[in-house]
């Protein structure tokens, strides 16, 4: 199976090959996730897909990489360093927010068919509960609701030691493509 580019043995559970992540300038991240069925890829292979998309985002300047990825959840890590603090040397919840919603609209995309619809940010909430100034943060975005037109992720950004930093909550919306 060809999808974006990408050849797939769905039969083996394996990616054959990993050669063609953008089609045209498209992004074609949700459509490879989609058609291939999660848990048909190997793990380290989807990482390695959904990581190559990153190139010239927010998510590559914050240096954000996605680490696990399961039927209902992502999880994904950003370095806590001065380029993400605010003033005071701590990190910014800006950055937070922007860790929380990049790892909840690709778990999104990996929800739906990129060939018919489109996934769209509607709403975010973040609660800072600790602060840290070094060392990594770790986001994993759980599905508490997937509609047909919203999703609704919770998403729990924790330190290193696993203590929780901040308590977000992202709402998708589903949209479908035009065909302009």
């Amino acid at each position: 199976m060809k999808v974006c580019g990408l050849e797939y043995m769905l039969s083996d559970r394996e990616v054959k090959r990993e050669i063609l992540v953008k089609e045209n300038g498209v992004d074609c991240l949700g459509n490879c996730i989609f058609k291939a069925k999660i848990k048909t890829m190997d793990t380290s292979k989807l990482l390695k897909i959904i990581n190559a998309v990153r190139k010239n985002t927010l998510m590559e300047t914050l240096k954000i990489t996605y680490t696990d990825v399961g039927s209902d959840f992502l999880e994904a890590t950003m370095p806590v360093s001065p380029e993400v603090h605010q003033p005071m040397g701590l990190l910014h919840g800006g950055a937070t927010a922007a860790l929380a919603e990049s790892v909840g609209s690709a778990a999104s995309h990996m929800l739906i068919d990129n060939d018919a619809f489109q996934v769209r940010g509607i709403e975010i909430t973040a609660n800072h509960l600790k602060s840290v100034s070094s060392g990594n943060v770790i986001a994993r975005a759980c599905i508490l609701h997937k509609g047909k037109t919203t999703h609704l992720w919770k998403i729990e950004v924790r330190d290193e030691q696993g203590d929780l930093i901040s308590f977000c909550k992202l709402t998708n919306i589903v949209l479908p493509k035009s065909n302009k």
